[in-house]
């Protein structure tokens, strides 16, 4: 059995296990480790766009409502039509969680896919401007959408998240990114990353491998959406904002950027960071920011990344 399968298959086992005994483990404790499994989703994905192809993405928290909404919206519309008032057995509603999961993700696939198209043909800071533009309109849309809760959010969504899903997700996202990219067709997209001018004089068609990784990592994030939105049971627009978009790159950047183990320990540290610096109340966030000033000046080329530099010629 290939290696990657071998793993994968004894993290979702040891998913269930930690799952099976969740009901021991301290709520705060098992709140922290479900954020650690949805942030490490949400770097890998963006990892596969930002850091293997090259490109620059700010748009990656809009993936993630798309994702929240529609999964949320699967769940509470179709849910009691599906399940009766008895609200169906354990595994009943686990398979509609799947699939509320899955729908999550295509659409904010298919919302890859739309962005992607037109703007995958630019590169470097006016693509990082119209990703940025594209999480902005899908705030300000969610915001005004009504049937939606708009400005006061979605509330009353079903605590269908359990610890078993994101550890599970969270292992289903990085054997993914891991296979694509150490595939064959794999090797498009670092030809991408490193030459975009050669890999197309070589024959390699770079938008096609863009839109690829850009729809991949969407699909992700907004699974990655649909497993906050149930866990939190009350989403809102402004919790997707700008702000969400540049944490994850942070985790990108201070991981390492193409490297999947590094952005998994990005994604840990910078979790468990504001809970460590809770005690210090109202200064908390002005040591993070001032703690990842200097972790980007001392470790540029990221935290976890200890590939040796190339010599300059």
């Amino acid at each position: 059995m290939p290696r990657p399968l071998l793993s994968l298959l004894v993290a979702i086992a040891a998913a269930l296990g930690i799952s099976a005994v969740s009901d021991h483990i301290d709520p705060y404790h098992l709140d922290v480790a479900v954020g650690i499994g949805i942030n490490i989703i949400l770097a890998v994905s963006l990892n596969l766009v930002n850091g293997y192809t090259g490109q620059f993405s700010l748009g990656h928290a809009g993936f993630m409502s798309v994702g929240a909404y529609l999964s949320a919206a699967v769940t509470m519309l179709l849910g009691p039509k599906l399940l009766g008032e008895s609200g169906g057995t354990a595994w009943q509603q686990g398979g509609l969680f799947f699939g509320a999961l899955v729908a999550g993700g295509l659409s904010a696939a298919f919302a890859g896919l739309l962005v992607g198209m037109p703007s995958l043909r630019l590169k470097g800071d006016y693509l990082a401007i119209v990703t940025l533009g594209f999480g902005e309109i899908i705030r300000v849309v969610f915001q005004n959408c009504e049937p939606l809760g708009g400005a006061l959010g979605l509330n009353g969504i079903p605590a269908y998240t359990t610890i078993f899903w994101v550890l599970a997700f969270a292992a289903l996202t990085v054997f993914t990114i891991y296979c694509l990219v150490h595939s064959t067709y794999g090797r498009g997209f670092l030809a991408t990353h490193d030459d975009e001018i050669a890999a197309e004089a070589v024959g390699l068609n770079t938008t096609r491998y863009k839109i690829v990784a850009f729809v991949v990592g969407a699909f992700f994030a907004g699974i990655a959406g649909g497993l906050y939105g149930h866990f939190k049971q009350t989403i809102s627009a402004s919790g997707f904002d700008f702000t969400k978009s540049i944490e994850i790159v942070v985790m990108v950047i201070l991981g390492g950027m193409g490297n999947t183990l590094g952005v998994i320990l990005a994604a840990i540290l910078l979790t468990l960071l504001p809970e460590v610096l809770r005690g210090f109340s109202d200064y908390r966030m002005i040591i993070y920011s001032l703690l990842l000033v200097v972790l980007m000046l001392v470790r540029p080329e990221g935290l976890f990344n200890f590939r040796r530099r190339r010599p300059t010629p």
